[in-house]
């Protein structure tokens, strides 16, 4: 009876002070929110109209003692001081699975007769096994540990309805916009199975004796909350427990597709065995996942499959790549400021043997953006929008880029993290604007050159550049991605021929020349009115270029043609 009304007010009291004592505004903003979920749901639904999912991870444990502060905030202090609460009867709903950690089935049952869980445990699949609870218990509402960047997150928002042909409730989401990052300050600090533990921290440990059993719930909890990890492994230092840095795993799934993170790898010279970074030092979030095995069907595994879906790699070298580029800026519409990255992105598209299909300017507007960049997605391989992208008002690029995807935006840690770097002290508030990106097709490409990561969503980069100079400066750490973004094709080649015949001398000549060679693009301008007129011949092959500029000079007398 002790133990339970020691870890009631450890729930309530250590969690809800050690926030409110707190300087750090985002893990008060964090906290908040998921705290205003959370008594919102206990508002609308019964304590026996509610219910949690939970699964031994590390979303659902950070879940689980937000709610127990939730619940006790808002059943209030007079009936804990009162003694009136001395268990958290909130339904607990766990699928257990045979292919799952042993560890995580055992942290389970370990944290459901601790925190005295209701646990209803559903060995079948997800959704006749609701059905069947829903059939005897009178559930209207799950809590459930989803996150932005999840699979199942897109298009999420703290309440939402279950999908279509599944059992009816609500699905409440307290922590939707925690990041992988963010959730291990506060993780790190909950104690939980050692296959987590042994993945997020990195460490393995023994807690050995019954003064040792005794204590090690009371000083996780303790713990929780502190801002810094160091602090808390020396802690472990202190009561001389044994540290090995083994397993690193980010996210755990069953046994069969669960493998350590492969970039957190340590490259080892000696052929030993494979040493691993602590999980909480991975860079990126979005990779939370990577440790995860991918099915693979019989057909792709018997055949290669190029990244961008087509069946043989050798045509996805062979064929054309085309890009495309968007400005965004009414100061260009206006006449009051010159694009200069539009020409010079296509130069560097040329040079690495792209096709340029177009490039256009749109205004500052939202709608505007998502109508080009709709327009314009299907058709390219790549589209470089630049401008609009910044704090003030008339920066809408993300925004529309996101309406054109169908997708809202969604505040992103890892890059709020940059974007403090950059903005230091000039930062305020608790949560960057900028920092507001598409939900679910966002990947951030980090280079050592840039103290930005720059923007893909799907196949829209978002380019920061205001001028030439940083424009160079960003498609240098681009071609850097030849795998991920750049493909380098074959360079063209070109030939120029300049003429002052009449445009209507030659122009029957050309229109024949370019049906007889479809594969070179031949271009045709002057510089001015009375200036020559210039002949550009542009393809992959020289011989066909020098083919065609013969067959041109052919069709006139010697000395017509000059080449440049």
């Amino acid at each position: 009876m002790l133990d339970c009304k020691i870890d009631v007010l450890l729930g309530k009291m250590e969690v809800d002070q050690a926030i409110r004592g707190s300087d750090d505004m985002r893990l008060k903003t964090k906290y908040n929110n998921a705290i205003y979920v959370i008594q919102r749901a206990l508002a609308l639904y019964s304590i026996e109209e509610v219910a949690l999912s939970f699964n031994g991870g590390k979303d659902s444990t950070v879940l689980l003692h937000l709610l127990r502060a939730g619940y006790f905030l808002h059943k209030g202090e007079q009936s804990c001081s009162n003694g009136g609460l001395t268990s958290f009867p909130l339904r607990t709903i766990y699928f257990e699975s045979p292919s799952a950690f042993p560890e995580i089935n055992t942290f389970t049952y370990d944290a459901a007769s601790r925190y005295g869980l209701q646990l209803d445990i559903i060995r079948s699949d997800f959704k006749s096994g609701l059905e069947n609870l829903f059939k005897a218990n009178p559930i209207r509402a799950i809590f459930l540990g989803v996150r932005i960047g999840d699979p199942t997150a897109v298009g999420q928002e703290q309440f939402s309805p279950s999908s279509p042909g599944w059992p009816p409730f609500m699905r409440v989401n307290p922590i939707l916009d925690w990041s992988y990052r963010f959730k291990l300050v506060l993780y790190v600090r909950i104690l939980t199975c050692s296959v987590c533990w042994q993945g997020c921290l990195g460490i393995s440990f023994d807690m050995q004796g019954p003064v040792l059993q005794s204590l090690r719930p009371r000083v996780f909890t303790f713990f929780m909350f502190l801002k810094c990890l160091p602090y808390y492994l020396v802690f472990l230092r202190l009561i001389r427990l044994p540290i090995s840095f083994t397993n690193r795993y980010t996210s755990i799934g069953s046994i069969h597709d669960t493998t350590p993170n492969s970039l957190l790898c340590i490259s080892d010279s000696s052929g030993h065995k494979e040493k691993f970074k602590p999980a909480y030092l991975l860079s990126d979030g979005r990779s939370e996942r990577a440790g995860r095995v991918k099915k693979c069907s019989p057909i792709s595994q018997s055949s290669p499959v190029a990244e961008d879906g087509l069946d043989d790699p050798e045509s996805q070298v062979k064929r054309m790549r085309t890009g495309s580029a968007i400005a965004v800026g009414d100061e260009i519409l206006s006449g009051a400021v010159q694009d200069e990255l539009g020409p010079l992105l296509c130069r560097k598209l040329r040079s690495i043997g792209w096709s340029v299909s177009q490039t256009t300017v749109v205004r500052n507007d939202i709608d505007s953006v998502a109508e080009e960049v709709e327009r314009q997605k299907s058709s390219n391989d790549l589209i470089f929008i630049y401008g609009g992208v910044g704090p003030l008002h008339s920066d809408v690029t993300s925004a529309g880029v996101a309406k054109a995807f169908g997708v809202r935006l969604a505040p992103d840690e890892e890059f709020e993290e940059y974007l403090r770097h950059v903005i230091g002290k000039h930062f305020t508030g608790d949560r960057n604007e900028m920092a507001l990106l598409p939900e679910g097709i966002t990947e951030l490409l980090h280079h050592e050159n840039l103290s930005v990561p720059l923007i893909k969503c799907q196949n829209v980069v978002l380019l920061t550049a205001t001028n030439p100079t940083e424009l160079e400066k960003e498609w240098e750490c681009l071609v850097d991605f030849t795998k991920s973004v750049l493909t380098l094709m074959e360079p063209y080649e070109s030939k120029s021929l300049t003429t002052h015949l009449s445009d209507v001398e030659i122009a029957q000549s050309l229109s024949k020349l370019c049906m007889q060679y479809p594969d070179l693009n031949i271009v045709c301008y002057r510089k001015s009115r009375a200036g020559p007129l210039v002949i550009s011949f542009e393809g992959k092959e020289e011989a066909r270029i020098e083919s065609a500029a013969e067959a041109l000079r052919k069709k006139f007398q010697d000395g017509v043609f000059s080449e440049t």
